[in-house]
Parts: structure tokens; sequence; C-alpha cells
């Protein structure tokens, strides 16, 4: 297992502290994991991506990427952003 974030790769899972899926690794924007749309949920939150800042990242583990915070703590630190792609 490793923080080598450059190993963050499309399609990686993300999963919270407590093991719960977040999300799906879209690409690396920056200082932030973009996730794919599909995992943007339901109601005013379809079809926009969302973001997790790196610094929440504990380890890769595979072809998964964990962080330092539970599920439910790391969706407060999402940032949302409507755009077309």
């Amino acid at each position: 297992m490793t923080t080598d974030l450059s190993k963050i790769r499309e399609h990686m899972e993300v999963i919270g502290a407590d093991g719960v899926h977040i999300g799906t690794v879209d690409n690396v924007d920056g200082q932030r994991i973009k996730l794919t749309k599909a995992d943007s949920g339901m109601g005013t939150h379809k079809g926009h991506h969302h973001y997790i800042p790196l610094s929440l990242v504990a380890e890769i583990d595979g072809k998964k990427v964990r962080l330092s915070a539970n599920s439910d703590v790391a969706v407060t630190f999402e940032e949302e952003k409507s755009d077309p792609t």
C-alpha cells in the first residue's frame, strides 16, 4: 500500500476509512480527485462532477483509493461543479 498520489488512475474506486464506496475516479484535477458523474447522486446532484481533496487520501491499495475520513465525513468535503463534460 502506498500514498504516492501519482498512482491514482481513472476508474479506481474511492472509499472512506469505514470502507463505504464514495465514488469512482474520473481523473485528478489539480489538488482534487474528480469523481465520475455516475456517482453524483440523485436530484440536484445528478449530472454534476464531485471533487474530493487529495489531502484526504490515506493510501492507494491496488485499485482502491482509501480516504482518511469516514464516508459520511468525506462527502461533506466534496465540491460540486456543473459542467457539460
